[in-house]
């Protein structure tokens, strides 16, 4: 079993091993890092430099960027329209399970968590799939809770191979496996992966996952190059921000992810921006506050260090503060969202309880709306594919 004395750095049995220098060389980064030493002359450097290096990334994420947050903006307003034209791409998450194995004390599926359970069969996730492809979408997301007995890998392949058929891009959010399950998965019409590593900050990694197989933060960390080794054309990084340190983990996840793009130049890498959010049952969750000037400010970071990445700003976020980032950074967004199991059609019976309140419960049509209204163009499909 492993629990919360399980030694949370050790492999265990089953799980795929790949080397460890890239993650312990961006954990010793960021414990190395003081952004208290940067400078206004950093930023300034950093703000007129063609190509970021990692160090001028670090110090646009410092306190000292902080009254260069609106130079900051519109730079990466001006590389995102260079890079993306005036296009925002939507799409929608599918939970299909909330089942789940972990003991992660801030999730709303964590096992110790009471709510009502509930796993898609066939029929239900073609239900809802094609509720999804009424509104025009020509890209999802499925997802699971962490649990490999409620949802093998096989019953995540057939949702995907499902979804291939009526979607354009499917990419999928599930619990971490070995690069042959990824090519398992690969192989029924997954195009992407993404992960949350939640916190890359080992020490309260540890204090957060207290059981299950996410307790392993290494097997976590490399999910993403397990996903290439399987074939995936692209993967998507992010971290959990309030969990932890927030300019700690944006700074790994920007260097987790150009680092990686690096070691396998044919990937196609992405960014999310989420921020924790209340979950049922438990009123008072651990929360180390970052504002939505901070958000900002990691977002256009990274568009600052990889131009040509998508980033996603999801329903955590209120709409205005949504409708603001598409105009500046962002180049994706979903819509018609729920993180419940079952609620995209009006006449499931039964549904499952949901993983974590959203912020913004616009439709696809509304948000394609709001998208226009701001002079953009909204995209029912995503032609770079993460």
């Amino acid at each position: 079993m492993i629990d919360q004395n399980t030694n949370h750095m050790e492999y265990q049995e089953g799980m795929e091993v790949i080397d460890g220098s890239l993650m312990e060389d961006i954990v010793s980064t960021i414990y190395t890092t003081d952004f208290d030493a940067f400078t206004a002359k950093d930023v300034r450097r950093a703000l007129n430099a063609g190509q970021l290096t990692e160090t001028d990334f670090a110090a646009l994420l410092s306190p000292a960027a902080e009254p260069f947050l609106e130079e900051l903006a519109h730079k990466a307003q001006a590389l995102t329209r260079r890079q993306f034209g005036n296009t925002v791409s939507i799409f929608t998450p599918l939970y299909i399970a909330n089942y789940c194995e972990n003991h992660c004390v801030y999730c709303g599926f964590n096992s110790h968590n009471k709510i009502a359970r509930l796993k898609l069969d066939y029929d239900q996730i073609e239900k809802e799939l094609d509720a999804i492809a009424a509104t025009g979408l020509k890209e999802v997301l499925i997802l699971t809770g962490e649990s490999r007995g409620a949802s093998p890998v096989s019953y995540i392949a057939e949702a995907c191979r499902m979804a291939s058929k009526k979607f354009r891009t499917v990419g999928v959010e599930i619990y971490p496996v070995n690069s042959d399950e990824y090519r398992e998965l690969h192989e029924a019409g997954c195009d992407y992966v993404t992960v949350f590593q939640e916190t890359y900050q080992p020490d309260i990694y540890a204090e957060l996952h207290l059981g299950g197989h996410k307790r392993i933060f290494p097997y976590r960390f490399n999910a993403q190059e397990r996903a290439l080794m399987g074939g995936m054309r692209g993967v998507g990084f992010a971290a959990l921000l309030g969990l932890a340190d927030w300019r700690r983990d944006a700074l790994a996840t920007g260097l987790h992810a150009t680092r990686l793009q690096k070691k396998y130049p044919h990937a196609s890498i992405a960014f999310s921006c989420p921020r924790l959010r209340p979950i049922k049952g438990q009123s008072d969750y651990p929360h180390r506050g970052i504002s939505e000037a901070q958000l900002l400010q990691i977002i256009c970071a990274y568009r600052l260090l990889a131009p040509y990445a998508p980033i996603t700003v999801s329903t955590r976020e209120r709409a205005g503060f949504r409708d603001n980032i598409i105009t500046i950074a962002a180049t994706k967004v979903s819509g018609g969202v729920s993180t419940g199991i079952g609620e995209h059609t009006s006449e499931a019976e039964k549904t499952g309880d949901a993983q974590f309140d959203i912020n913004d419960t616009r439709s696809v049509k509304e948000m394609a709306d709001t998208i226009r209204a701001h002079g953009m163009q909204p995209s029912y499909a995503d032609d770079i594919y993460v």
